[in-house]
C-alpha cells in the first residue's frame, strides 16, 4: 500500500452486523450429544469474518480468536444462532465480537451459549494489507466495546512482547549451551 492511499470513508457497528443460524447435526457433535467446540469455533470464525467484510469490504484473513468463552453445551437438534458485529477498527485490523444462541427447537427456549472476540486483518487480492474505515460507535453498548477493544489490544501486543522476549532468551541458553559442549 503506498502513501498517497486513503483510509476509506468511517463505517458504523449497525453496518457490520451479521447472522448465521445453523441446526445442529450428528455429525456437528460429540458422543454425548453435544456440539464439537472446534466445529462451534468454525461457525464462530464464519460469522466473524462476515462481519469483518462488511465493514473492510476487501478480502479479510483470521489473525487471532483472542478469547472465546464456552459458556453451556449446544445439544444434537437445537439450532444456533450467531451474531457479529465489528468492536473496534485499527488500521488494517479489525476486533469482531461474536456472541451465541441455542434455541431448543421443541421448547422454544433459547440460552447464550458462547462468546468470542477475533481478529481480522485486511488483505488485497495478493495479501498484501488494506486499510479499513474507521468504526463508529453509537450505542453505549458500543462505545464500551470499543473501547475494551482497544484494552484486549494492547494486551494481545503486551503478551506478543513477552513471548518473543522468552523465545530470544531459550534461544540465548541453547547457544550457550551449544557453544560450551561444542
Amino acid at each position: 500500500m503506498n502513501s498517497t492511499e486513503t483510509r476509506p470513508p468511517v463505517r458504523t457497528v449497525t453496518s457490520t452486523q451479521s447472522e448465521m443460524t445453523e441446526i445442529i447435526l450428528p455429525n456437528d457433535t460429540n458422543i454425548l450429544g453435544n456440539l464439537l467446540g472446534g466445529r462451534l469455533m468454525h461457525f464462530i470464525d464464519l460469522t466473524g469474518a462476515m462481519a469483518a467484510y462488511r465493514h473492510a469490504r476487501t478480502h479479510v484473513v483470521t489473525a487471532a480468536m483472542d478469547h472465546i468463552d464456552f459458556i453451556r453445551p449446544v445439544h444434537l437438534g437445537d439450532l444456533v444462532t450467531l451474531k457479529s458485529s465489528v468492536n473496534r477498527a485499527f488500521t488494517t485490523s479489525m476486533e469482531v465480537g461474536v456472541k451465541v444462541w441455542a434455541e431448543n427447537t421443541r421448547t422454544g427456549s433459547v440460552v447464550h451459549v458462547a462468546s468470542a472476540y477475533l481478529v481480522f486483518v485486511a488483505v488485497d487480492e495478493m495479501g498484501r494489507l488494506q486499510k479499513v474505515p474507521q468504526l463508529q460507535p453509537e450505542t453505549p453498548d458500543e462505545i464500551r466495546r470499543y473501547a475494551d477493544a482497544l484494552r484486549r489490544r494492547e494486551h494481545r501486543e503486551a503478551e506478543s512482547a513477552r513471548r518473543k522476549e522468552a523465545r530470544l532468551a531459550v534461544s540465548a541458553l541453547e547457544e550457550a549451551a551449544a557453544n560450551k559442549h561444542g
